[in-house]
């Protein structure tokens, strides 16, 4: 189809400056089309990429990669149990908890918590605790101090800092079995953390393993957290991980745990996807458009050539060279353009912001002040592939109509 004598004639056609000035209008605006709409797909995917990886960090800073849990049973021998999984592959860390659901209170303030019991010394190989504390430190919590770390939010809620005290009330039995009665227990406030997620600021608390143990009546933590190299490929280590211990502990890992949110991510992501490809769709129309009244307007010529031998397959290369090209043209520099921006966002939006007199991410409203983005090569190649695949269908029906042009019906009337 593409022979050398087709190609030509439809780089000649494509770079001829005989077209109309409408046509020439409406080429441009195609091919205009095609660029932006790769750009816009490339530029806001690594912009969501970005917001996916910055949530996975934050969500991940105080939670592990994967939980080993016995199904709310205490795990007497973790310490035999932690020692097992050395030498498991990609295993950073691993360290005891036990969660507790509470109320904190503080005078007439009150508020639901999660009440994590940690081991401070082994924490730090699962979590970034230690960068995100605001006041204090993680090696505070002294067992048998009955000492307590709030996120910020929860802090803010309770009105306290460092050296004030809150009562933490967990449900109990009351002493004759017969009904329930909280458990309470005073701690001394002597740090707080802040992360910049809602979930684990205004609900997350800290207290030593030992103090948990004792506010609960358990003899050991509930769960084991894991740390892997890689946290992508943490379902698969976990699962490796798992296999080295008792069969009657659970694994779960972070897609688990926050399944709800990747789900989201996702779904936004293929629908804004989706609608941005409308853009392209609309350049693929007006490539159509163009070739159309190309044909038309060029239909003497075809004749001619017909009659000097050129067949119906090179009258079609001729066409969908034209229309391959604008095609490919615009695909090559909508990846250039929407490379570029997906690199230097954090260089073009605050030029906007600095210009216009705006904020994208407002820092009063929201814990994340900048346009994180992350490109991914995957992404970029499947967006070229799809606006080629689309500008090349567009050229399918008018190099047909052109192929059938009978140059005997074409020239009558010349």
């Amino acid at each position: 189809m593409f022979q050398p004598l087709p190609v030509f004639v439809g780089l000649r056609y494509s770079l001829a400056r005989e077209h109309s000035f409408f046509v020439s209008f409406i080429t441009w605006v195609s091919l205009l089309g095609v660029a932006v709409g790769v750009a816009a797909l490339i530029t806001v995917l690594s912009v969501m990429n970005g917001f996916e990886s910055e949530l996975r960090g934050r969500l991940l800073s105080l939670s592990a990669h994967a939980i080993l849990t016995s199904g709310g049973v205490p795990i007497a021998d973790w310490r035999a149990q932690i020692n097992r999984l050395q030498g498991s592959p990609g295993l950073q860390g691993a360290a005891p908890f036990l969660d507790t659901d509470a109320m904190l209170s503080r005078q007439s303030s009150m508020s639901g918590a999660i009440v994590r019991g940690i081991d401070p010394e082994r924490e730090p190989t699962v979590s970034s605790i230690g960068d995100a504390m605001r006041e204090g430190r993680i090696s505070d919590l002294k067992p048998g101090l009955n000492r307590i770390i709030l996120g910020r939010m929860l802090a803010y809620q309770l009105q306290v800092g460092a050296g004030d005290t809150v009562i933490v009330m967990i449900p109990g039995v009351s002493a004759g079995g017969a009904g329930f009665a909280p458990r309470l227990q005073e701690f001394e406030v002597v740090g707080e953390f802040e992360v910049g997620l809602q979930e684990h600021d205004s609900v997350l608390s800290l207290i030593n393993l030992s103090d948990a143990q004792a506010l609960r009546g358990l003899e050991g933590p509930t769960g084991i957290r894991l740390k892997f190299d890689d946290v992508l490929d943490a379902p698969n280590l976990a699962r490796v991980a798992a296999a080295r211990l008792d069969s009657t502990l659970q694994v779960r890992d972070w897609t688990q745990e926050n399944e709800a949110y990747f789900r989201a991510i996702r779904i936004e992501k293929t629908m804004m996807g989706l609608i941005l490809m409308l853009i392209v769709a609309v350049a693929v129309f007006n490539i159509v458009a163009t070739l159309v009244m190309v044909v038309n307007d060029k239909r003497t010529d075809i004749a001619i050539l017909r009659t000097l031998g050129l067949s119906p397959r090179g009258v079609l290369g001729v066409f969908m060279t034209q229309g391959v090209l604008i095609g490919w043209i615009g695909t090559a520099l909508g990846v250039g353009l929407g490379v570029a921006l997906a690199l230097n966002v954090d260089v073009v939006v605050p030029f906007l912001e600095s210009n216009f007199g705006f904020h994208i991410m407002d820092p009063d409203v929201y814990y994340i002040s900048g346009i994180p983005s992350e490109l991914h090569a995957p992404d970029v190649v499947r967006i070229a592939f799809a606006a080629l695949i689309l500008t090349f269908t567009a050229t399918i029906y008018p190099a047909f109509q052109a192929a059938r042009t009978q140059p005997a019906e074409a020239l009558r009337y010349e």
